[in-house]
């Protein structure tokens, strides 16, 4: 059996779900292998040649001479580009998906994750940081701000379809809850919410490699915290 060009290394996080989005939504045959973080699989030898970061997600593209791409969002540009799907070809429309993504990757990504970090890791395994709490959550705040502005009078986050731009922010933006973050008031954003939760592909992508429903609000969370903070107790360091 011929296997399939994209081998994808992921885990069940934020980024991790991204080009799982864009894989199931392009219907491209994908092999999937899952990166444990308990086992440190992340960092050895082999996996750091693909991915000198020693972080997931990383793709190898067989049908390129096992070109490794690693960083979430260059993922999604490249596959985008490679099967030339949900990247618009017109300059300025592909500009503005661009910098969507870049508005994730810079901003969103960064800043609810250390929200979540601080409530979900720190302070489990005994960090306790309340001004960098109020700090990131109150930041993570006012960029879902950002988005439901942009979301009131526009369907989608660029060039008037549906792009990467959205595959990158939704996984981030929809966990809203695990980053304790309110979105009261944001209609925008609540809405595009809606239609991203109506895509079977997206739903699907969700569960692979792993359904973790605590993040998006659809479980009791209090069962996941401890393993999560646990998973994660080596980051923490006073």
């Amino acid at each position: 059996m011929t296997e399939p060009d994209i081998h994808l290394f992921t885990a069940a996080t934020m980024n991790g779900y991204k080009p799982v989005i864009f894989l199931e939504e392009a219907g491209v045959d994908y092999q999937l292998t899952f990166i444990d973080f308990s086992k440190r699989e992340q960092k050895a030898p082999d996996y750091l040649k693909l991915n000198p970061n020693g972080r997931i997600p990383t793709i190898v593209d067989r049908g390129r001479g096992d070109f490794a791409v690693f960083e979430s969002g260059a993922i999604l540009w490249y596959l985008a580009e490679r099967f030339d799907q949900f990247l618009p070809h017109e300059a300025k429309a592909r500009s503005e998906t661009l910098q969507w993504l870049m508005f994730q990757m810079g901003g969103i990504g960064p800043i609810m994750g250390q929200a979540m970090y601080f409530q979900r890791i720190a302070a489990p395994n005994g960090e306790e940081h309340p001004f960098a709490i109020k700090r990131y959550v109150d930041e993570s705040r006012r960029l879902l701000e950002v988005l439901d502005t942009r979301l009131r009078d526009h369907d989608w986050l660029a060039a008037d379809t549906y792009t990467i731009a959205d595959m990158a922010t939704y996984p981030w933006a929809r966990a809203y809850v695990w980053a304790k973050v309110s979105i009261d008031g944001l209609p925008g954003l609540q809405a595009w919410f809606d239609r991203m939760d109506a895509r079977p592909a997206v739903q699907k992508a969700l569960t692979i490699p792993k359904a973790q429903p605590a993040f998006w609000g659809e479980a009791d969370e209090s069962a996941f915290l401890k393993e999560n903070a646990a998973r994660f107790s080596s980051d923490v360091k006073s």
